[in-house]
């Protein structure tokens, strides 16, 4: 069997959308994200992302709590629900048909409205698109961070996951995942060449008068993201694309212009600052601050496996004999069938550590290596 890098390709063009929703105005920003989508395409780009929460904007720019006023905070939950993507929907549709014609892959930061009869949770997602318009995947923050947990739900097991495809495994995470030390592991370890890291802007550390503060200076400011994501581009041996959000006055319709002068409102720090980075940690699409764009890099197949020449990272350089990670793949649900719990227990039976099966073999007065063989005999 060939194994190949990158599809085959020698190079793959990747683009990086770096724009501003049309805030919670969910057909709109839809259709620039469809714009952008057909003009990477005319660019020669055969993937391209958008950054965190992009349909219809990121909503924890304003931090209300139970002491905002109702007459502020009510109409903004009721206007993200209405303005979130739903799997299927005209706009999740809209979308697919944009990808279909300019033949490109795209990962869309977005916010999902779950679509299990009679909830109304919300999830901070990626979709990703294949360039047949196919809904491929979909990803759920797994941990919404700080205020986020305001407006969002939780993930789980089976949103971990990387795409194969004709250009190259594709997988992607949300903001404060890429500091998830056993979940970046996870999807490392799944053989990624490009990484999606989408975040709701850049800013500078811990500031001054507030905590979120917009960085200036990517080179030699301090904002998290540039260590983040040159490390995670080394770790994996793979291209990160970063696409980070953009929030401008302009960008807030007319309909919102008052939450501007909530004290709950903080956008400033929504600069952009998107980038992309080759496995050696280099960037090869500069961060861009302040302005709409589309970035664009070529990303070499020799690049990924030079860089394993030196250290094999998923292979012998891993050394899993001296440690293992274990990842569950399906989720929980509220309410399950007896044939699905029993496989699940089935599937919790195969997943018995060393370190289990001898504190069981202690337990009995048995041989840990005649247990385990016995186990094996079982299917167990």
């Amino acid at each position: 069997m060939e194994k190949k890098v990158l599809g085959g390709r020698e190079k793959v063009r990747v683009a990086v959308a770096q724009m501003a929703a049309v805030f919670l105005d969910k057909a709109r920003t839809v259709d620039k994200a469809c714009q952008a989508i057909l003009e990477a395409g005319r660019q020669g780009a055969e993937l391209i992302t958008f950054p965190e929460a992009f349909v219809p904007g990121y909503p924890a720019v304003y931090t209300g709590g139970w002491e905002s006023d109702p007459k502020e905070w009510s109409p903004y939950m009721l206007a993200l629900q209405d303005n979130a993507l739903v799997v299927g929907d005209r706009e999740t549709q809209l979308l697919a048909e944009a990808c279909r014609q300019a033949r490109v892959y795209a990962v869309i930061g977005c916010n999902e409205l779950d679509d299990r009869v009679g909830s109304r949770t919300l999830f901070n997602s990626l979709f990703f698109f294949g360039r047949d318009g196919e809904l491929l995947g979909r990803h759920r923050k797994l941990m919404p961070t700080y205020t986020e947990r305001t407006y969002w739900g939780w993930g789980d097991a089976s949103d971990l996951f990387v795409l194969d495809t004709d250009i190259g495994r594709i997988g992607g995470l949300i903001c404060g995942e890429n500091l998830m030390v056993l979940v970046k592991a996870a999807m490392m370890h799944r053989g990624e060449e490009f990484h999606i890291a989408v975040w709701p802007g850049a800013w500078s550390g811990h500031g001054h008068s507030h905590i979120m503060e917009p960085e200036t200076d990517p080179h030699k400011g301090s904002c998290l993201i540039y260590p983040l994501i040159r490390s995670y581009a080394i770790e994996a041996q793979c291209f990160v694309l970063s696409a980070s959000g953009l929030l401008r006055d302009g960008d807030i319709p007319e309909r919102w212009q008052s939450l501007k002068k909530s004290p709950h409102m903080n956008y400033s720090w929504a600069v952009g600052g998107s980038a992309v980075v080759n496995p050696y940690g280099r960037f090869i699409a500069d961060p861009t601050l302040g302005e709409e764009t589309i970035l664009y890099a070529d990303c070499h197949a020799s690049q990924i496996k030079l860089s394993k020449a030196l250290f094999d990272v998923l292979g012998h350089y891993a050394r899993w004999d001296v440690a293992q990670l274990l990842v569950r793949t399906h989720p929980w649900e509220p309410v399950v069938s007896e044939e699905e719990a029993e496989e699940w227990e089935r599937e919790r039976a195969e997943e018995l550590t060393w370190e289990e099966v001898k504190q069981v073999a202690e337990k009995y007065n048995m041989d840990p290596e005649a247990l385990e063989s016995a186990l094996d005999d079982l299917g167990v």
